[in-house]
Formats: C-alpha cells, structure tokens, sequence
C-alpha cells in the first residue's frame, strides 16, 4: 500500500506534538511493508534526508508564514501525491483538513487525524479561527475515515457534524529511556531532582506564564521564611516557538528575571536526561487535543502537575495531580506539595499510550478503505 502524509512540518525532530506523532507513527507502518511518504515543509527541516527510517521524505517549498504556510503546504502536497499515485492520503490536523473536498475530487482516499480543535488556541484570530473551523468541517465531513485521538475530539465531533464512525486512536509514546547526562546538567547549572520542568511550544494556551508566576511565588516565600533549599530548586522549560512573537519574547523575558532555566528545542539524550532526573513536570494548557509531552513525563514515572481541562482529565489522573485551569495560586500550592514532600515514581497505566498497537490500528483503518 503506497500511503502519503501531509499535514505535519516534517520529521525527524522538528518541533510539535503532531511532528512527534508522525515521526513515532509512520517508520513502524513503514516496518510492516508499506511505503509512506512524509511530505515535509522545507523551511522547517535542517536536514538532506531522501529517507528516514524507512519512511520516504520528500520536501516542498513553502512560505514560512503561520497564517497560509498550512494550506499552501496541503495544496502542494495533494497535488505530488496525485502524481504519485498514492492509496491513501493521510491528513493531519484541521488546519490541512481544509483541502479535504479537492483530495477526493482529485479522486484519491482520504483519511483525516483530528488532533484538536485549533481555533482555540489563543495565537489565532478571528479570521483565522474562522479557517480553522472551516477545515474541521470538510475533514468531518468529506474524509473517506476519521481518527480521533482523545474521546473529548470524538464527542466534539459527533455534536457538531454527526461523524459516529470515527475512530479513537489516543496518542502514544515511546519506551523510556533513562540516561545521566553530566555534562548537559553541567552546562545548564542544574543538579539532579532538583528542578521543576515544563515542556512544549512557547505559545498563549500553554499558559508558560502562570507556571513562571507561580514558581516566582513559592521562591520568593521560601526565601522570605529562610527555607534552605528554596534556592536549590529551579525551574527548567525545554521548548520555543516557531514563530518568536510579543507572547514568547516576553514570557523569555520574565522567566529570565526569575532564574528559569531556558533550554531552547531538545531532543533525544539532552530530553532523555531531563526527564530521567526532574523532580515533577508541569503542564499549564488551557488548550490541548492529548499531550505527548504528559504521557512521556508519566512513562518516566514522575509526579505530575497538570490543568483540569478534559483533554487532561481523559488521562485519568488522581484527583491531586490537577489544578484549576489560570488558578496561578492553586499552582503554587502544587507545587509547594511537592516541593516539600520526599521525592516518589509513580506507576502510571500506560498500555493504551503504545505506539506499536496506535500504528496497528491506523494500519487496520487504511485497510478498511480496500
């Protein structure tokens, strides 16, 4: 089966839940003998690879601009698959989605993956909210099969266009990988379960913002009472932007005020290493489909501190691990918890988050196109 990807910046390691997605995804479809092509955006890609793990890549020029770079991207993409005489075209995304009606035209099979409702993330507009709902219709409602990755999207789509056929396919992720990195640790003037850390893009909805607000609170009032290791923890952030705006210059401002440790993107051994040795990780979202970047913290086995929103809710957390969504207060307190309390892994249940049964049962869905 020849199958085509567009939908996602590219991989491997470029920034972005649905490029992790893809980059887990598509090398273990590719093992079970099929050929798929990844249709990549050149200008975020560093790299000269024609193929990646068995995964074809092919790169297209496109504008880097975040308001068109998206359909400009799709449009170009759709049309290389139709030469290609691709089986399947796999969208990612409702952004993409909105090329879903010129697929079929084009006569091909489509198979759309909804990773969340992007018109509400903060970073977009009204026109380009408008757009964004737009692509989540035609990807609803003209894709051959739909994928969901969490059952608040399924919901969501059953109420708004009656799709009852989807199918729920939740994020994954892959085995851990514990590793000491001295060096890395060195250079960042961090030690070994003592920090904090907070990983994903720098954008509005991560609410980056409250997390550095509320660490700023904790520190300050442990130095005020003199708690000796107030000082010794720190608060690392692993992420960027892709596009550096007024949001993520300022929050780089205010968490350098406060001592935060800015790792920039990081990948492999260098994330590895700061998963192994955090002390807790943290995930503010108001805006979520399933965070890879949560369940990678829980196959880790740390104490984590998440937003009451339902995508965090789905994952089934004790009720402790949750703050009110924006409660910055509530946060500190969090926080303070787990500062002052002795360190422990936890087991979380993470046999639905596997990558090699989430690639068996998209693989099953291309299949039920014939």
């Amino acid at each position: 089966m020849k199958i085509v990807v567009t939908g996602t910046r590219g991989i491997p390691d470029v920034m972005g839940g649905v490029e992790t997605h893809c980059e887990e995804l598509f090398p273990r479809i590719a093992q079970m003998g099929h050929e798929v092509t990844v249709i990549r955006r050149k200008s975020y890609v560093n790299d000269s690879l024609t193929e990646w793990k068995g995964v074809k890549l092919v790169d297209v020029e496109t504008p880097k601009k975040k308001s068109f770079e998206a359909i400009i991207h799709t449009f170009r993409a759709i049309n290389r698959a139709k030469r290609m005489g691709t089986d399947v075209l796999h969208i990612h995304a409702i952004g993409p989605a909105l090329l879903t009606p010129y697929a079929r035209l084009l006569g091909m099979k489509v198979v759309f993956t909804h990773h969340g409702p992007d018109y509400d993330r903060d970073k977009w507009g009204t026109v380009a909210k408008t757009i964004l709902k737009l692509g989540e219709r035609m990807g609803c409602l003209f894709a051959n099969k739909v994928i969901v990755i969490s059952e608040v999207i399924n919901d969501l789509i059953v109420r708004k266009y009656g799709r009852r056929d989807a199918h729920l396919i939740y994020n994954g992720v892959p085995k851990p990988d514990f590793t000491d990195y001295p060096e890395y640790f060195k250079e960042l003037g961090i030690e070994e379960g003592k920090y904090i850390l907070g990983m994903c893009r720098f954008v509005p909805e991560k609410n980056l913002h409250h997390l550095v607000e509320a660490f700023e609170r904790i520190k300050n009032e442990k130095l005020k009472n003199n708690t000796p290791s107030a000082s010794d923890i720190k608060l690392v952030l692993a992420g960027d932007t892709d596009f550096e705006d007024d949001y993520s210059r300022s929050l780089k401002e205010q968490a350098r005020k406060v001592g935060v440790v800015l790792t920039g993107f990081v990948k492999g051994r260098k994330l590895h290493s700061l998963l192994t040795h955090a002390r807790c990780f943290v995930l503010p979202s108001s805006h979520e489909g399933l965070p890879i970047a949560l369940l990678e913290a829980m196959s880790y086995r740390l104490p984590v501190i998440v937003s009451n929103i339902p995508a965090n809710l789905e994952v089934g957390l004790k009720y402790e691990h949750y703050f009110k969504t924006g409660d910055v207060e509530q946060l500190a307190s969090k926080l303070t918890e787990n500062i002052d309390n002795d360190f422990r892994r936890i087991d979380y249940p993470m046999e639905e988050y596997d990558w090699e049964v989430i690639s068996q049962k998209t693989m099953e869905v291309y299949q039920t196109l014939g």
